[in-house]
């Protein structure tokens, strides 16, 4: 989204809820990242839980 779409959602939606939404779009990046290095930690563990028996 280009800086003049920006405004123009702004102007007719009205700041917070533009702002709401861009930090909801960054949180679901960063959150998405985090699932998945959670993801490969568990099958880490998992792996060398299976290798210790």
């Amino acid at each position: 989204m280009d800086t003049k779409e920006l405004f123009s959602a702004a102007s007719n939606f009205g700041f917070p809820m533009v702002l709401s939404w861009y930090l909801l779009l960054r949180m679901e990046q960063r959150l998405d990242r985090l699932t998945h290095c959670l993801n490969e930690l568990i099958r880490a563990i998992i792996s060398k839980e299976k290798e210790g028996q």
